[in-house]
């Protein structure tokens, strides 16, 4: 048998005699290399350490500081829990028990409801098996032979998972100490590997996710590779408490939601404010790039919703009723409705790029259990706008739209931009040809961007790749924001062309494009990013005039006048409270600046100021206090909404 050659990931060799494991790999490279490997990744593809190299293969061990080593610590928490669950409670039959973001989940069906204290003893048995060092091994069963074992032992859910695969295949178990699950794996190679976790709350979850099916329990955890990463982890969750938009929407008055109109919010004064802030910062931005703003109508027929490909391909999600023997659809999004103002009248090559704006209001019929404050609606409105251009104009239209999207988000105070780019999904329209030119167009502009970007096989649009834009927050979360998604299809569907130079009619490409998304869940980031503590142009409210006694509220109405006068938000608190209080309730709703008078600024024509986060001012004169909120109001600095102290 001719020697293996195994490639790492430096580009050196090295060669085996006869097939060697994962794990053997590592102990031949060093004793601290065996200890640390969780998995490995042959030739691309994430494995077992006890998985069996019989020819020639590149090679990456995998261990915790790795994404990919943590991600199988997570899966293998996962398994852990089960075991624990079945441990302390055996009629309790598992289902299912996959990694999500930042940590695992597992559904049970049990005869009562789990309780807090039960996930407390569930955590410690789970660290007692963790501390016995069960070796996790790899068996695969003819499909039959699962469906049978686990019937034998009362796991029905697990026994029609099974039984959905085809007949003629084998399936994958892995058994640590006296537990077996089903799964494709990889796992760590022993129990001992997983050290860092905690069981974080309960649920409720529908068997196969169907409303129809059973209700189960699920169990949710976090795993991690060190101690200080959990921690770090807890602490960030304790601080996304204290910024829940929910919370802070209702200590601010901003808005509120009522199950009258599920997904659907009840905007007040100053969360309106707020928003028109935010639209007509983004009207002032497209106007300077070109946009042209449109409206277009909230019900159409559904007749063309089919030849846009969305009755077939979004239909579920969609809010549709009738009128007079005609079906019509709430729209979900824009794109059709841009098209026939496109459609109206001939349009020549010299007019593109034409871009088109709109702050659409949208409507999708989202499951209710995926509901969350503003972040999550069935009513909501984009910030949308498409682009019609010739082929050879998508590079300059896509770069012009990446500066765009640049400098928007660092107005808000974001620095951090993640990018992905999600190509052709399995529900799609189109020729494959044109799917190949749409990828590529969009990874060269990328490209000329100088934007790393990682990929996202089969998550595009059914009539597009895109490009997805996230931000980081102040806590290090990643929440996705802006697009720019390809359509060759769509214009070719709904009939519109241009008159080219040569005077032959084009259909026009069309570039899909919002920076902000939906402004419900945009601003719902903001709140949470900037704890309510809104930088001085988005404030609601950007200072509040109090007096100390009745002697003042002349005064102070002149001072609160002037400042409206100047184009600033600003309300008087002129009630017979003591000027504490009065200081301390409007720090609580997070005012930018508190503005006092009593007999001497009166007497002086002065005022005392306090900026948000307990900085004394000191006095100063109206005029001059003016001129620096002005100044603040109109650098809008990435920082955060501190002003200067000086």
């Amino acid at each position: 048998m001719p020697a293996i050659t195994i490639t790492l990931p430096d580009g050196s060799r090295r060669e085996y005699p006869q097939p060697v494991t994962v794990a053997e790999v590592a102990a031949s490279i060093g004793a601290g290399l065996a200890k640390a490997a969780l998995a490995g990744r042959v030739d691309g593809k994430l494995v077992d350490t006890s998985h069996l190299i019989a020819s020639d293969a590149g090679l990456a061990i995998v261990t915790d500081k790795d994404s990919d080593g943590v991600e199988v610590i997570r899966h293998s928490t996962a398994h852990l829990l089960a075991y624990a669950v079945k441990e302390l409670f055996p009629e309790a039959q598992v289902t299912i028990g996959p990694t999500v973001e930042n940590g695992f989940y597992y559904d049970f069906a049990y005869q009562r409801p789990f309780t807090p204290e039960d996930l407390t003893q569930i955590e410690q048995r789970m660290a007692e098996l963790a501390k016995k060092d069960f070796p996790v091994t790899r068996e695969v069963w003819p499909r039959d032979k699962a469906v049978a074992f686990f019937k034998s032992i009362g796991e029905h859910y697990k026994a029609e998972l099974i039984a959905a695969i085809p007949a003629d295949q084998e399936v994958s178990l892995y058994r640590e100490g006296d537990f077996i699950d089903l799964c494709r794996g990889p796992h760590v190679p022993s129990t001992g590997k997983l050290r860092v976790f905690k069981l974080m709350k309960l649920a409720g979850a529908y068997w196969r996710g169907d409303p129809k099916n059973e209700q189960l329990q699920r169990i949710y955890g976090t795993a991690w590779a060190k101690k200080d990463e959990l921690d770090a982890y807890l602490h960030m969750l304790e601080e996304a408490e204290k910024r829940d938009h929910r919370k802070l929407g209702r200590q601010l008055d901003l808005f509120h939601l009522q199950e009258e109109a599920p997904g659907m919010v009840f905007w007040h004064p100053h969360g309106w404010l707020l928003w028109q802030e935010i639209e007509q910062y983004m009207r002032e931005v497209q106007k300077q790039h070109g946009y042209q703003e449109v409206k277009t109508p909230q019900l159409i027929d559904r007749v063309l919703w089919e030849k846009s490909g969305h009755w077939e391909n979004y239909h579920e999600s969609m809010f549709t009723t009738s009128s007079e023997n005609r079906d019509y659809a709430v729209k979900p999004m824009n794109c059709p409705g841009h098209i026939q103002i496109f459609n109206q009248g001939i349009k020549s090559y010299r007019e593109l790029p034409l871009r088109l704006a709109e702050f659409g209001s949208c409507h999708r019929n989202e499951p209710s259990g995926s509901l969350h404050g503003i972040m999550r609606v069935r009513g909501f409105v984009q910030d949308d706008a498409h682009i019609f251009c010739a082929e050879d104009q998508l590079h300059a239209e896509s770069a012009a739209f990446i500066d765009l999207l640049r400098k928007v988000y660092e107005d808000f105070g974001f620095t951090e931009i993640l990018v992905k780019l999600s190509t052709r999904p399995d529900k799609r329209i189109g020729a494959e040809e044109t799917w190949d030119r749409a990828e590529a167009a969009l990874a060269q502009a990328l490209d000329a961007k100088a934007l790393k970007f990682e990929l996202q096989p089969g998550e595009g649009a059914f009539y597009g790749p895109k490009i997805e834009f996230s931000l980081k927050d102040c806590l290090g979360r990643v929440w996705q924001c802006g697009t720019l998604q390809l359509d060759f299809s769509t214009p070719g569907r709904l009939g519109a062309e241009y008159v080219g130079e040569d005077n032959a009619r084009h259909t026009p490409v069309m570039l899909h494009r919002a920076v902000l998304g939906s402004l419900e869940r945009f601003i719902g980031i903001l709140i949470e990013h900037h704890a309510g503590a809104f930088p001085l142009w988005l404030a609601p409210v950007q200072a509040v005039v109090m007096n100390i006694s009745e002697a003042q509220a002349d005064y102070a109405e002149t001072v609160a006048e002037k400042l409206r006068t100047a184009g600033l938000r600003v309300q008087t608190d002129l009630r017979g409270e003591k000027i504490n209080y009065k200081i301390r309730e409007h720090s609580l709703l997070k005012r930018p600046y508190q503005i006092v008078v009593g007999d001497k600024e009166k007497a002086a024509g002065m005022v005392a100021v306090r900026a948000r986060g307990n900085l004394d001012l000191g006095q100063m004169s109206p005029e001059s206090l003016i001129e620096r909120l002005l100044q603040e109001r109109d650098v809008r600095d990435a920082r955060g909404w501190e002003p200067a102290t000086t």
